[in-house]
């Protein structure tokens, strides 16, 4: 038979509480104004507990017993409860387990909390000992926390949208032991805006170095969770990363960091010439035209061709991924003409991985990055993009079904974009004179 419970009074409770709090009694502690009510929610909860392990005991067997009293540790102070019995004693609360006096769920999820904000262990002991009264091992810390792998494991075999606007690629290195050493290992991190120009983080792969045979790895594991295609791919001068989107997304228009090309050329400039040579080649990415741009590219060559050939080279060779942004509007050159979206990306990330100077694994880096990520996304997603309705007219027009496949059996007119041209024999020679 179910007990009797006294009925709980919430308007009561709401104005007892109102002036209280106007007297300057506080929310939480023994005596705090909230203590009721999480005495009343966890009353509640053990006694539904114990009603559904008597529904799966023998019928005419184990009933009710009365009930016992425990002074449980939360997180508002401590709380006198009265906790149900049954009379055969096989009762054993997930809420509050016998002989235990912290309320466990809360105290896992404040542990994983705090882990996620990128606590050190020793910070997240002295906080729960402080708030608890308790000690709790790096151990303990450590097994809590593995509780979110399997989320972290569900979180990266997702399955994504089909087709992602852009999509920025590049990776971020961390500490990590490994066979009782520390090594440098990359963790490749994919950022995508949705056809709703929202941005998400499609997936985090760590690995020993970066590279383009693990990118490639990556990349088929974005198609195998149903990316079908990306629109423009936004990369670092990565040796061999062009061709591994090539192989995988073939359509995609690939766009290289101009960041990444102006400090690569800046390694053959000598310090003295730094200003001058930034100066000179801002006038190439920022012309307003391709047409423009190879205009200053040549001064930038008859200007530091003999005295930098490697800087000059590095320009003309990765000239047909750096001119891509050409074939856009300004309001989607800004996007795309450098990875500061998915860099801005590391840098929050950072925020959070600070007090890590070394991780024990691959998995407790990624338990961090993952708990981090969750609170960086949330943020990012609640607006889309800027101007994302006009960007998103221009995309449909230029990609078509590409990007809106409901425009696949209409008549809607579709601009051929057009491909990026080497530089022609004759500004070789020119070059070259």
């Amino acid at each position: 038979m179910e007990e009797k419970t006294e009925k709980f009074d919430y308007e009561a409770f709401e104005k007892e509480a109102m002036k209280q709090l106007l007297l300057g009694k506080p929310l939480s502690g023994s005596e705090g104004v909230l203590t009721p009510l999480v005495k009343r929610l966890m009353e509640a909860t053990l006694r539904g507990e114990l009603s559904a392990h008597l529904a799966e005991e023998p019928p005419g067997g184990n009933r009710r017993n009365g009930h016992g009293r425990k002074r449980v540790k939360t997180a508002h102070g401590e709380v006198d409860i009265a906790t149900p019995r049954d009379r055969a004693g096989t009762f054993d609360p997930v809420l509050l387990p016998k002989r235990e006096r912290v309320l466990n769920a809360e105290l896992d999820m404040k542990i994983i909390k705090l882990y996620g904000l990128g606590m050190s262990q020793r910070d997240i002991s002295d906080h729960v000992r402080d708030l608890y009264g308790i000690e709790v091992s790096e151990a303990t810390i450590s097994a809590v926390t593995d509780q979110v792998i399997a989320d972290v494991q569900a979180w990266r075999g997702r399955p994504l949208e089909g087709r992602y606007a852009i999509v920025w690629l590049d990776a971020i290195h961390f500490k990590v032991k490994e066979d009782g050493r520390v090594v440098n290992k990359a963790v490749y991190t994919a950022l995508g805006v949705g056809p709703d120009g929202h941005k998400d983080l499609l997936g985090l792969y760590v690995g020993q170095h970066e590279g383009a045979k693990f990118w490639l790895s990556v990349l088929h594991d974005l198609r195998q969770r149903g990316v079908e295609d990306m629109l423009i791919a936004c990369i670092d001068n990565l040796s061999g990363f062009s061709e591994a989107i090539a192989l995988v997304y073939p359509q995609s228009d690939i766009q290289l960091c101009i960041v990444h090309q102006v400090r690569g050329t800046l390694k053959y400039v000598s310090y003295k010439h730094n200003k001058e040579v930034v100066k000179d080649m801002r006038a190439i990415y920022r012309a307003p035209n391709e047409e423009r741009a190879l205009q200053a590219l040549e001064v930038f060559s008859d200007k530091w061709g003999e005295r930098y050939p490697q800087a000059v080279s590095s320009w003309r060779t990765n000239w047909p991924l750096l001119a891509s942004q050409y074939r856009y509007s300004e309001r989607i050159r800004r996007l795309i003409y450098t990875t500061n979206p998915i860099e801005g990306f590391h840098a929050q990330l950072r925020k959070y991985t600070k007090t890590k100077r070394v991780f024990e694994n691959d998995m407790a880096l990624l338990k961090l990055l993952y708990l981090a990520q969750q609170r960086i996304v949330e943020k990012m997603a609640a607006k889309p993009i800027f101007a994302w309705r006009e960007i998103a007219a221009e995309l449909r027009l230029l990609f078509g079904p590409r990007f809106d496949p409901q425009l696949a059996n209409n008549d809607q007119h579709v601009i051929s974009l057009p491909q990026t041209p080497s530089l022609n024999t004759q500004q070789h020679q020119h070059h070259q004179q």
